[in-house]
């Protein structure tokens, strides 16, 4: 089922422990990030008010004892836009997301897939679709996925990467 727009955030909202994150690209083109990213490219810097949308779900989310956590595969040199995204997480660590880091510069790929998921409550997964671009396709609702796998990558990515606060892309 793809799950879009207000179906997507009621969706989302609806986890009672757990929400994790896969991220797998060094670049993402999402509409709603442009003016922002432009702004980054050009100062160097990023503004992300305390009000802000995210960052008010994140910290509703851990004040009603929920779990939000990523783990965001990659490569070096770091990209633009990953630089941009780091800029962001200082914000989203700070509001209470878990954020940790996987660089795969050195190192071959543990076995995690080339496919960016939530997974939420250890049940229910979300495929995040992108094009080659970075724009997102769509965000489907696995029917049948298979839980112990993707339990299997989550556990593995966790244990392998290190909190954000803590890497250097140095």
């Amino acid at each position: 089922m793809h799950l879009a727009g207000d179906a997507w955030r009621t969706y989302f909202d609806a986890f009672e422990r757990e929400a994790f994150r896969l991220e797998t690209r060094n670049a993402y083109a999402m509409p709603d990030e442009d003016e922002e990213f432009m702004a980054f490219l050009e100062t160097g810097g990023l503004h992300i008010p305390d009000d802000d949308p995210w960052l008010t779900r994140i910290r509703a989310f851990r004040a009603s004892g929920r779990w939000i956590g990523r783990v965001h595969v990659l490569t070096r040199p770091l990209t633009d836009y990953l630089r941009y995204e780091f800029a962001a997480y200082v914000h989203n660590v700070a509001a209470g997301e878990e954020v940790r880091i996987l660089d795969l510069t050195d190192q071959p790929n543990p076995g995690l897939p080339d496919q960016d998921f939530w997974l939420f409550d250890d049940q229910n997964v979300v495929e995040m679709r992108y094009r080659s671009d970075g724009s997102q396709i769509s965000r489907d609702l696995l029917d049948a996925p298979d839980l112990d796998q993707y339990r299997k990558w989550r556990d593995l990515a966790l244990s392998l990467s290190v909190p954000f606060m803590e890497y250097s892309a140095d």
